[in-house]
């Protein structure tokens, strides 16, 4: 790391003590994250760290959520992961067909982090962990009025902006609807611009094969032009279990 790296990091540091807390036990890639989503402003960076270590603390208290605590959502078999892509990224797939509105928004939020987590974890492979980021693939085809959930798509984004700094390397949109482009416009208008510019809305057939093309045939499922099978999150196997997804590390 270069020496005016190392400097915003001590800075960064001494910013989080100020504000009663403290970085110790987490790396520099990791510190790094929350600098680049603050434009290396360093008291901005401890900042939003200082936010994240709060929320973490309440929302996953015992360092990851499991599978018993997000039943209702797991059962819809929405979420699926496939692997790793070109780029060396794990690539999260959403059915959103297979969603509807849940009752239980405390759940949904805890599936959420869960979803995000086990994403991330894995794509480890035993390499450095703070600098993992992920690719999502929305997949609007099928769906209907009562799949579509606002706030849902505003809390997955928003927790990716504020919670999971520098994690998304790409998110594509595919198949969508003449009826969710003004969905989509309500829900662009809470992204930050550094989010909307890692989406791609895949619309036509040269954008659908690079689409294949960046992310990979050998993840991809045959539906989307590639060689794979849907793998649904919950039957998707890490090594080692879901513990700790990198982001105190």
């Amino acid at each position: 790391m270069e020496p005016q790296m190392d400097e915003k990091i001590v800075n960064m540091k001494k910013s989080v003590e100020k504000l009663g807390s403290t970085a110790q036990g987490y790396n520099d890639s990791t510190l790094m994250r929350f600098l680049i989503a603050r434009s290396m402003e360093e008291d901005k960076a401890a900042k939003m760290f200082v936010q994240w270590q709060k929320w973490r603390s309440a929302m996953v208290p015992n360092g990851s959520i499991q599978e018993s605590e997000v039943p209702d959502e797991l059962e819809a078999r929405k979420i699926y992961l496939q692997g790793l892509s070109q780029s060396n990224y794990p690539v999260m797939i959403v059915l959103t067909r297979n969603h509807f509105h849940s009752k239980d928004q405390l759940q949904f939020k805890k599936f959420v982090v869960h979803l995000l987590d086990k994403t991330i974890a894995s794509g480890f492979k035993g390499k450095e962990t703070g600098n993992e980021k992920l690719i999502g693939v929305l997949d609007l085809q099928n769906i209907s009025y009562k799949n579509v959930d606002v706030r849902g798509l505003i809390t997955g984004f928003q927790f990716l902006q504020d919670y999971y700094p520098e994690r998304l390397a790409k998110c594509y949109i595919l198949r969508m609807p003449w009826f969710f482009v003004s969905v989509w416009k309500v829900v662009s208008r809470f992204l930050d611009k550094a989010t909307l510019e890692k989406i791609v809305i895949v619309s036509n057939d040269d954008e659908e094969r690079e689409f294949v093309r960046e992310v990979g045939e050998d993840v991809l499922p045959v539906e989307y032009g590639g060689k794979a099978k849907l793998v649904a999150i919950q039957d998707f196997q890490l090594t080692p279990p879901l513990e700790n997804n990198g982001q105190a590390s």
